[in-house]
């Protein structure tokens, strides 16, 4: 009797849960693929010397995502001190459909010093 009342708060307790960890873990693979990009296109002309090159980099780059070569931007003449600014924005869905808003849009940027 008692575990028929507190099983549904336990149940969306842990796909809660399950679902933070999910968004954490996305928001990690995007500003990990950022960073690297960033440093390939400071260092490395020749793998990552055209903007292109550099969103694809991102994009291998990003663990744990298959996002396309369009979430990643690079900008080649940033207004501060770096090399290359790479910024990402990908449209995370949640796996419930319980939530106001299914879709949330997660950003990353990174900047690699001269």
């Amino acid at each position: 009797m008692e575990f028929a009342l507190t099983a549904p708060a336990f149940f969306a307790m842990l796909v809660g849960v399950i679902e933070c960890g999910l968004l954490l873990w996305t928001q990690i693979g995007l500003q990990h693929g950022a960073e690297m990009a960033a440093r390939c296109a400071s260092i490395n002309a020749t793998l990552c010397g055209t903007t292109s090159a550099v969103q694809q980099y991102a994009a291998q780059q990003a663990f744990g995502l298959n996002p396309s070569c369009s979430t990643f931007t690079a900008d080649s003449s940033p207004a501060s001190g770096c090399v290359y600014k790479v910024s990402a924005s990908y449209a995370f869905n949640f796996l419930t459909e319980y939530f106001p808003n299914p879709t949330v849009t997660i950003s990353a940027q990174s900047c690699f010093p001269k």
